[in-house]
């Protein structure tokens, strides 16, 4: 007993000890020594290679797990997995929803990603993405139903975005996926009261759609900042200018 407090006691003088266990893998990463599907020693060699207790071991991977840096399989192990998307995106929404930022400023931040993102995207789309896109706006022009609508436009956003070959715009804006798909529904529902304006927004996404078939960054990037200018005059309505709503809370 008095051993494992002398450890313990040892530990706390150096330092928290799961700390040094993440920055040896940290390390470890930076020196080349592990890569994406590298399988991390066991727990037990971790353990005497850096002086600290298996508990401590424990307790760095599970956060590095956190993180989306590491994978447990059962049985198997841990390997390195770079699966950064889901902590960002737990982070993320988190972020929208505790600190209440407001419908503007998800749309300024969303405005920055798509414009570059499209004039990206203008370069590398491929003849795939193409046709998906031609067949996202053929549907938004068919459908009445605004739900359906909406999850078509985000669809459309996000096949843009991929296309850009920017993984890092591409993952915050799926790390945004919960606060932007009610972002999209309620400025569709905004945009869709009338007849006019829902007819605007259609031709926006297919010239969004021609340009980037024509290869022209500059006509992509005017048709994007046309889509944001729209939303930017529904944004004017008091209804949308509060902080962004949590899923389960109605519009009032």
């Amino acid at each position: 007993m008095k051993d494992m407090d002398r450890t313990d006691n040892k530990e706390e003088q150096s330092g928290k000890a799961y700390e040094r266990v993440i920055a040896y893998i940290k390390q470890q990463i930076l020196a080349g020594n592990l890569q994406q599907g590298s399988k991390l020693p066991p727990e037990r060699e971790l353990a005497d290679m850096l002086g600290v207790s298996r508990n401590s071991v424990r307790e760095a991977l599970r956060i590095l797990e956190m993180l989306g840096t590491v994978t447990s399989a059962q049985g198997a192990g841990n390997y390195i997995s770079g699966n950064f998307q889901r902590s960002l995106f737990q982070s993320l929404s988190l972020m929208f929803l505790l600190q209440q930022v407001s419908y503007r400023q998800l749309s300024e931040l969303r405005r920055g990603l798509e414009e570059e993102a499209i004039f990206l995207a203008a370069d590398h789309i491929t003849s795939q993405q193409l046709r998906s896109l031609e067949a996202i706006v053929s549907a938004m022009a068919a459908s009445q139903d605004e739900e359906e609508n909406a999850i078509l436009d985000k669809k459309m956003h996000y096949v843009i975005a991929l296309a850009s070959g920017n993984r890092l715009i591409f993952s915050i804006l799926q790390a945004l996926s919960d606060v932007m798909d009610l972002f999209i529904k309620d400025m569709r529902k905004s945009i869709s009261r009338t007849d006019m304006e829902k007819r605007r927004l259609q031709r926006i996404h297919e010239n969004m759609v021609v340009c980037l078939k024509n290869r022209d960054r500059s006509g992509a990037c005017r048709a994007m900042s046309d889509h944001f200018e729209i939303i930017d005059e529904n944004l004017l309505d008091d209804r949308l200018s509060g902080a962004v709503r949590r899923p389960d809370k109605p519009v009032s």
